[in-house]
């Protein structure tokens, strides 16, 4: 078969395209064609939806994989440094639109699925997304990649190429049910298989010392048992340019898959097991670490992966830098979290036991190589492992580990004369909690630079959990505020506004998200704000059948769409929403005549499967829709729907759509989130309190355009100081006692009085996270947004410049601070690859 076609330039010239590169109409629905025939064996007539996703798929990759090998080529020819993201989740969303809109093919492949009488929105639909992280932590990871990959930084994201992601979420009578994510069901045509890049990983055993060819003692971790590690890889492709960096994901298995020999003496689960144990390393995201075996995988899959990717690293910098001790000169590895933090005491491992390094030496290169992101301002989330576990599992790394630690506290005794509570706090071995690692204070001790992912955040980790190790190396901290990427959540999620902007503004400003800013004089413009409306509104019908379709519940797009979609925590507060609902229906109830502005609450996110009060909160949320939703009273005012299985795919259905993002978690406890981002770049208005990364996009909308309710963190902890009673502020509280009461009423469980105590027992009698606190604050600031919402012409201003002050929380903006404060790092240009 012929592999070129002729097409006509606009010039009359007559152009030679290749069908598995071209970039035409005519190019992409040859290859489209072809790759139907040559992947799947079918003609058009008899292909599903499905078989069209996993076409297009292909034929989308077909034309990354030239710029993906020029970006190799081209990075080592260069020498420069790479950045090394470690991180446990990386959740990318679907692949294909977004790799559509890198590529600047979206009108053409649309045209071509046209032509050939498909829907590119119905193929999108189909894809099933790697559900490879949890939440905010690996949309961040994902996010950077991108990023890194637009700004031409040569770059490898690390982690686990888990079978099953995390869980799909079913609503059933109101309760969260847990349903295996399959999402490599129906293939991964985005991935590439590297059988030939496979690493040992040793678990278990024991050491034992021997003096080497010099006579120098040494250490020989003698395993339990051995696992390796096949590397997956997927393209990640930057926006505007060739830059092609990669996601290394790894999958465990066993050194062969089935024991003959076994076998044939008729131990046929004995011919297996071996497969079976390796492989449930890479299984599942976050086994459940309530009992003992889950706590053990977890730390396994830990090890797992930075393992292999060090191992990966240390081949690499041995190819193209030519000695080890050039190691930090070749990669800069950054941890995302305390996840991969035993990649310290595994760095020193190899370099000491497997390439015979001194110690010195070792741990020179270590802390030259190793960046630490903390993501959590509570210390029950500071990961820790038991010492017994740690033993039984890597004997060698705790060795390791006490040793770091010796010389580490002396250290500390010398900077702090006679401070033994401080020695006791920053030792990387708890001994008063029965004795556990902590990997946090490892990361500390092991990193050459800590920090934060907010100001707010990044100020109270040196004032709370990490103020020791800011009081020893003050020059290691600073602030790196999160960001998100504008190429999936606007001009992805939200063609109708990406249209709207760049019509308006012109030029590459998903590439350069502070001219955002030139929208601010279209406030004032009647004629913009018609047009922006207009966006709004086709984002939130768009979204009303959505829900139609997927919960059956109908919602009038006129009404404000108040969105509360993230994980489910009791400090992000999703109750005290569902208070404020509750006493709003209370009022109507009460008054049939009120006027109020009619809402359309949606909420929407997971709960850990062993998070009880969290998957109580979502029964309540929805035991509430459904009473709400059939009261003939008030339903002509007020819906409440919660959308199941949030993911980046329903998210992109939701952000656009939102006129108030709740950010309403206590004050002091979100690190930063980046959902209040997503929601602002897409117009919505917030509601929120002083935490987290809202301190900062409250300060760059402009104070007048954003809602603020409750205490700050000041506030919250004189409160705790002074004796915080909950049950007094609810009894001085009339309707939020009667909030309250009419929960343990039964009205929202068919007459069940018991059924929600456990929730509101604990607001009433403990109330950790301040909702009765911040209650009044809180329904006060709703009455003000439902004014604000009724005066639309104000608030499309308000909205536009939401939009036009928010370019600071690009993930550009935050990759390029690493870049150039943390990393050390310069672009590589890549060519074309032709």
């Amino acid at each position: 078969m012929n592999n070129f076609i002729n097409i006509d330039a606009l010039d009359g010239a007559t152009v030679h395209e290749h069908t598995r590169t071209g970039r035409s109409v005519e190019a992409l629905k040859r290859a489209f064609i072809d790759n139907l025939f040559y992947v799947t064996g079918l003609p058009l007539a008899k292909a599903s939806p499905q078989d069209h996703c996993l076409v297009l798929a292909y034929t989308i990759r077909d034309r990354l994989l030239e710029r993906f090998i020029a970006s190799g080529q081209d990075y080592k020819r260069s020498g420069a440094k790479t950045v090394c993201y470690f991180s446990a989740e990386f959740l990318l969303g679907p692949h294909l639109g977004n790799n559509i809109l890198n590529l600047d093919l979206w009108n053409n492949v649309e045209q071509a699925m046209h032509e050939l009488g498909l829907d590119l929105s119905t193929i999108l639909e189909q894809e099933h997304e790697p559900g490879l992280g949890n939440g905010g932590l690996g949309r961040l990871a994902a996010c950077y990649m991108d990023s890194l990959a637009t700004l031409e930084i040569p770059a490898i994201g690390y982690g686990i190429r888990y079978e099953f992601g995390i869980f799909d979420q079913e609503i059933r009578d109101g309760w969260q049910v847990e349903v295996t994510d399959a999402w490599l069901r129906n293939g991964n045509p985005w991935e590439l298989a590297r059988p030939t890049l496979r690493y040992p990983v040793n678990l278990g055993g024991h050491t034992e010392r021997y003096d080497d060819t010099e006579g120098q003692q040494r250490v020989r971790w003698i395993p339990g048992y051995t696992v390796y590690g096949q590397a997956y890889d997927t393209p990640i492709l930057g926006h505007g340019v060739n830059n092609v960096n990669l996601l290394r994901l790894w999958k465990a298995e066993a050194r062969e898959s089935f024991d003959l020999h076994a076998f044939n003496l008729g131990d046929y689960y004995g011919a297996v097991n071996d497969m079976v144990v390796a492989e449930n390393l890479s299984k599942v995201l976050y086994p459940n670490d309530e009992p003992e075996a889950g706590k053990e995988l977890r730390l396994k899959q830990q090890y797992f992966f930075v393992s292999c990717s060090l191992q990966d690293m240390i081949r690499i910098a041995l190819r193209d830098v030519g000695g080890i001790d050039r190691f930090p000169e070749k990669f800069v590895a950054q941890l995302n979290d305390t996840h991969p933090a035993i990649a310290v005491a595994e760095l020193m491992r190899l370099l000491i036991d497997e390439h015979l390094l001194e110690w010195d030496q070792a741990w020179s290169i270590t802390r030259r190589t190793f960046a630490y992101t903390n993501h959590t301002l509570l210390p029950e989330a500071l990961e820790t492992w038991p010492l017994e576990l740690f033993q039984r599992i890597l004997p060698r790394h705790l060795e390791l580990i006490q040793e770091i630690n010796r010389i580490f506290l002396d250290d500390v005794r010398i900077r702090f004369l006679g401070d033994e509570q401080r020695l006791a706090r920053m030792s990387l071995i708890d001994e008063s909690n029965g004795r556990r690692v902590r990997m946090a204070n490892l990361a500390c001790v092991g990193s050459f630079a800590i920090n934060g992912v907010a100001e707010m955040h990044s100020e109270l980790l040196k004032e709370t959990v990490l103020r020791d190790f800011h009081e020893m190396w003050p020059e290691k901290f600073n602030n790196k505020t999160n960001g998100i990427t504008p190429r999936r959540f606007i001009a992805l999620a939200n063609r109708r506004l990406s249209t709207l902007i760049g019509d308006t503004i012109g030029g590459d400003w998903l590439r350069n998200l502070e001219r955002l800013r030139e929208l601010e004089p279209y406030a004032d413009d009647a004629q913009f704000r018609v047009d922006w409306r207009q966006v709004k509104r086709g984002a939130k019908v768009d979204l009303s059948n959505y829900i139609q379709r997927v919960i059956g519940v109908s919602v009038d797009p006129d009404s404000l769409y108040d969105v509360q979609v993230k994980r489910i925590h009791e400090y992000k507060r999703q109750h005290l929403n569902v208070l404020h609902v509750v006493s709003l229906y209370n009022r109507l109830k009460h008054n049939p005549n009120l006027e109020i502005t009619p809402r359309t609450f949606i909420f929407g996110g997971k709960a850990a499967p062993s998070y009880r009060m969290a998957k109580l909160i979502i029964k309540l949320i929805n035991s509430v829709a459904e009473t709400v939703n059939r009261d003939p009273q008030v339903n002509r005012f007020m819906k409440v729907v919660f959308i199941p299985d949030l993911s980046v795919k329903t998210s992109q259905w939701i952000y656009p759509a939102a006129d108030l993002s709740e950010q309403i978690s206590t004050a002091g406890k979100e690190a930063s989130g980046t959902g209040n981002m997503k929601f602002s770049m897409n117009g919505a208005l917030t509601i929120g309190t002083l935490d987290g990364a809202n301190v900062e996009i409250r300060n760059a909308v402009g104070h007048e355009n954003f809602f603020l309710f409750g205490r700050n963190i000041e506030q919250v902890e004189a409160l705790w100081m002074n004796g915080y009673r909950p049950h007094q502020v609810v009894e001085e509280d009339p309707e939020l006692r009667a909030a309250i009461d009419l929960i343990n009423s039964g009205l929202f469980a068919h007459g069940d009085r018991q059924l929600f105590t456990p929730l509101t027992d604990n607001l009433l009698h403990h109330d950790p996270f301040l909702c009765c606190a911040d209650f009044r604050s809180y329904v006060d600031c709703q009455e003000d947004v439902g004014k604000h919402f009724r005066d639309m012409e104000q608030w499309n201003r308000m909205s536009i410049l939401n939009v036009a002050r928010v370019g600071h929380f690009s993930s550009d903006r935050a990759v390029r601070e690493y870049c150039e404060q943390i990393w050390k790092v310069v672009p590589v240009s890549v060519g074309d690859g032709r």
